[in-house]
C-alpha cells in the first residue's frame, strides 16, 4: 500500500480504484482463490484432458519411461491357471462315531461340572469354548467359521454343526454333472 495524503486516498496495489476501506468482498476473494486453484471450468477441463503439467514439456515421456522400468519382464509362473481352477478341500463328511467323540471331548474340557445331559452343557466361558472347538477342529479337520461362533451356545449346537456334511462344489461343477440339453455343453480347457 502506498500512502497519499489522507486515509480516504489510500490505495491498495491490487485494487487501485478502491480505497483501503472498500476492500473486495469475501465472495470476490473466494472466486479469485477458486480460479487460482484450478477448479474453475478451464482448470477442470485441463485436468480431465490430461494436460495437468503444461509447464514441463516432456512429463508424459518421463512417466512412460518410469513405468517401463517398474514393470518386470514376464516370468514363467508356477501358479495354476485360472482357466480350470483347482478343487477346494472344504468337503466334510461327519464320522460315524461323532457323538461319542464329541461327548468325550466335552467331558475332558469341562470336567466334572457337566449336567446329566452333556448336550445341554453351556459354552458361556470363551476359554473353554475355544479349547473344545480347537480340539474338534484339529481332530476332524473341519473348523467352525467365525460367522457361526456366536451360534455355538451349548454342546448340542456344536454337535448339530459337525453332523452337517459339507460338499465341495461350485455351481459350474453342478451344471457339468447335471443332464444338460444337447445344445449346451460345459467343457474345461486345460
Amino acid at each position: 500500500m502506498r500512502l497519499c495524503g489522507s486515509a480516504a486516498e489510500m490505495r491498495h496495489p491490487r485494487w487501485p480504484r478502491q480505497g483501503a476501506r472498500f476492500a473486495p468482498s469475501m465472495a470476490a476473494v473466494r472466486a479469485a482463490a477458486w480460479r487460482r486453484s484450478g477448479l474453475c471450468p478451464t482448470g477442470l477441463r485441463a485436468f480431465w484432458s490430461g494436460r495437468r503439467y503444461p509447464q514441463s514439456a516432456g512429463w508424459k515421456e518421463e512417466r512412460e519411461v518410469e513405468a517401463d522400468r517398474a514393470v518386470p519382464e514376464k516370468e514363467e509362473r508356477s501358479e495354476p491357471s485360472l482357466i480350470c481352477p483347482q478343487p477346494r478341500s472344504r468337503s466334510y463328511l461327519p464320522p460315524e462315531d461323532l457323538q461319542s467323540r464329541l461327548e468325550s471331548h466335552v467331558r475332558e474340557v469341562f470336567g466334572p461340572s457337566l449336567p446329566e445331559d452333556w448336550q445341554q452343557t453351556p459354552l458361556q466361558e470363551n476359554r473353554l469354548k475355544h479349547r473344545l472347538l480347537a480340539r474338534l477342529a484339529a481332530e476332524l479337520g473341519h473348523a467352525v467359521p467365525n460367522s457361526h461362533l456366536h451360534q455355538m451356545r451349548c454342546a448340542g449346537d456344536v454337535l448339530g454343526f459337525y453332523c452337517t456334511p459339507v460338499k465341495d462344489g461350485t455351481k459350474i461343477d453342478e451344471l457339468t454333472a447335471a443332464k444338460l440339453p444337447p445344445n449346451l455343453k460345459i467343457i474345461w480347457q486345460q
